[in-house]
């Protein structure tokens, strides 16, 4: 009884993906919206700076204020 249950939830599962698949429309994401108006593209360079270098950059430099932060609270 238990194996015929798991089957049954499998199917229904497997059922209910495929017409959520089925009924999404990805080709809306072509059709363009009034007033859309998009920048140039980015460079390679400039894409790797704004989402690789940058955030290393902040971490980097909020962990240093954290840092000397906490060494100046342990010196008192």
């Amino acid at each position: 009884m238990d194996k015929k249950n798991a089957l049954r939830a499998g199917a229904v599962t497997a059922g209910s993906t495929l017409m959520m698949l089925l009924m999404t429309s990805p080709a809306l994401a072509l059709t363009r919206d009034d007033g859309d108006d998009p920048g140039p593209g980015l460079s390679i360079g400039e894409t790797l700076g704004l989402y690789v270098a940058l955030p290393i950059v902040l971490f980097l430099v909020i962990a240093g204020l954290v840092i000397v932060g906490d060494k100046s609270r342990k010196q008192q």
